[in-house]
């Protein structure tokens, strides 16, 4: 595989993932202060595994959560994408968008700028709707929401985080393509 992107932002690339970015990946999936929000930070194995996942969601559903490359310089700056949610609640199965970013690149406007052409991606699939989820103390991802547009739906604690007390409950937020 090569970086050529699916699709482009003004400042962002959007494509699969391969080899090279494990070392960036990893190292972003380590850091505590990024994976505050998650259970645990990864490890390099649990990096790669993500992304092997990423690559067969996108072969099978044509979305996931993308590498997303900084276009004026090639650098990985993260994740942003959707995702295939099927833990039990009352709203799964269901698409979800996210994103993790490296921390350098925070406040600089790319991920509400990612999501919102993640959005038109999805769109353009004939997805019909998309979900976003994050700990209701997760205010930064929460702005990103609002920002794209995206209505508050519902607070729930999610199933996988039982162990994670602190991370529940979750504010859902939607939005109808």
């Amino acid at each position: 595989m090569d970086k050529s992107h699916l699709f482009t932002s003004p400042n962002l690339g959007f494509r699969t993932w391969i080899d090279s970015d494990l070392e960036a990946f990893s190292q972003m999936n380590a850091d505590p202060e990024i994976m505050k929000y998650f259970e645990k930070p990864l490890t390099a194995e649990e990096s790669q595994a993500m992304m092997v996942r990423m690559n067969r969601m996108f072969e099978e559903k044509g979305y996931c959560y993308f590498a997303v490359d900084l276009l004026a310089t090639g650098e990985l700056l993260g994740m942003i994408g959707m995702g295939w949610k099927t833990f039990e609640a009352d709203f799964t199965p269901c698409v979800d968008i996210g994103w993790r970013i490296r921390k350098e690149f925070w406040n600089r406007g790319f991920t509400t700028e990612g999501a919102k052409r993640c959005l038109e991606y999805a769109k353009a699939i004939g997805l019909q709707e998309v979900l976003s989820f994050a700990s209701s103390d997760n205010k930064a991802s929460i702005r990103v929401m609002q920002k794209i547009g995206m209505d508050y739906w519902l607070d729930f604690d999610h199933p996988d985080l039982k162990k994670s007390k602190h991370l529940n409950p979750c504010s859902l937020y939607r939005i109808k393509l």
